[in-house]
């Protein structure tokens, strides 16, 4: 059986809450230089004629990336076979990741300051599998991705300049819940009562750069 196929199967016995797996690939002597090479996105440890792979569903290489390797390792006519050595799950998440991202967004705003005019917020995901289409869905609230993290940034303001409306804001994050993509949502930045004169609002500096 090809290695995408074991690895397909490998992923629907995991547990809905898997972190990360651990997974021996078993090939020929002659080829485990090759396949080593060509896996080598996910620094495998090699010992004799296995490979010990790591996928993580929080970083770069996650599952469709390993899948994607194991393609090329295929179209190498290089076989082998797959097992799970283990798993990592998830601790149980908490009250605030259960709520949907609509509702954390009304009980976030709830809690500013009733005269906030802008904001900077935060939704934080659980896989970078899911960056791609979550940053679709909130497209409107035009989303930035921080290197080197599982989230999505956007600004919010509730009068004149930057930032997506409120209401958007919170439309979008509907969206998330309704394809049930979970994260958490962080208000990162507010300011209040502010006044912009010939601009189009406050601009903050993160690490040097405008947002």
């Amino acid at each position: 059986m090809r290695l995408v196929w074991q690895w397909a199967a490998l992923q629907r016995e995991l547990p809905d809450s898997w972190t990360e797996a651990r997974v021996v690939l078993t090939v020929a002597e002659k080829d485990i230089g090759r396949a080593s090479a060509l896996l080598g996105g996910a620094n495998p440890l090699r010992r004799g004629n296995t490979l010990r792979l790591f996928v993580s569903r929080d970083a770069a290489f996650g599952p469709e990336a390993f899948r994607r390797a194991l393609l090329r390792v295929d179209r190498e006519d290089v076989g082998g076979t797959l097992e799970l050595a283990g798993v990592t799950e998830a601790e149980a998440a908490p009250e605030q990741d259960r709520a949907g991202l609509g509702a954390q967004w009304n009980a976030a705003v709830s809690r500013l300051p009733a005269d906030w005019s802008h904001l900077w917020a935060q939704v934080a995901l659980r896989s970078t599998d899911q960056l791609e289409r979550a940053a679709l869905l909130i497209a409107p609230v035009n989303p930035v991705r921080p290197r080197g993290t599982v989230a999505l940034r956007f600004r919010a303001s509730r009068g004149a300049g930057y930032g997506v409306a409120a209401g958007m804001a919170h439309r979008c994050l509907e969206r998330l819940d309704s394809e049930k993509i979970p994260g958490r949502l962080e208000i990162l930045q507010v300011l209040c009562d502010t006044d912009p004169v010939a601009t189009q609002g406050p601009v903050w500096r993160l690490g040097g750069r405008p947002v």
